[in-house]
């Protein structure tokens, strides 16, 4: 926990942040493998964004992968990380009308997808991984976040 504003609008953010990892791996079936979950501000995921993507902007969630290939395990068992901006996601949220909990779930999901695999380049990519997503939250109570 980087930023204290998730803190201060969410009663344990580290908390369902940890559950919608979980759901997620064992969703994809990941016996064994660590992921680590950043909840930070906005520049702090600018500069990741800038640093390792190029793209000089804050985004809502990013995925940076311990291990050459998705789905397997770098050191330690380590699958890798997911960086969560507090501004852009309470943002969204709003604009959404979707709790601010719901879309931490929805993304720290979203983010342990990339780190086993999944991707939504093409139309068919997307269908399977936001399938996989509908999945994941159905099982946490969370609503469809494409409807």
């Amino acid at each position: 926990m980087e930023e204290p504003a998730w803190d201060a609008a969410l009663a344990d953010a580290a908390g369902l942040a940890r559950i919608a990892a979980e759901a997620a791996l064992e969703d994809a079936d990941i016996p064994t493998g660590g992921v680590a979950v950043l909840l930070t501000g906005d520049e702090a995921v600018r500069e990741l964004n800038a640093r390792f993507r190029e793209k000089d902007t804050a985004t809502n969630v990013l995925s940076f992968p311990a291990a050459a290939m998705p789905g397997e395990n770098g050191p330690e068992n380590h699958l890798g990380d997911v960086a969560l901006a507090y501004g852009v996601c309470a943002r969204e949220a709003a604009e959404q009308g979707k709790t601010l909990a719901a879309h931490l779930q929805h993304l720290v999901a979203h983010g342990v997808l990339h780190l086993v695999g999944f991707d939504h380049e093409t139309d068919d990519e997307a269908q399977t991984m936001e399938a996989r997503e509908r999945q994941i939250l159905g099982r946490l109570g969370v609503a469809d976040p494409y409807a």
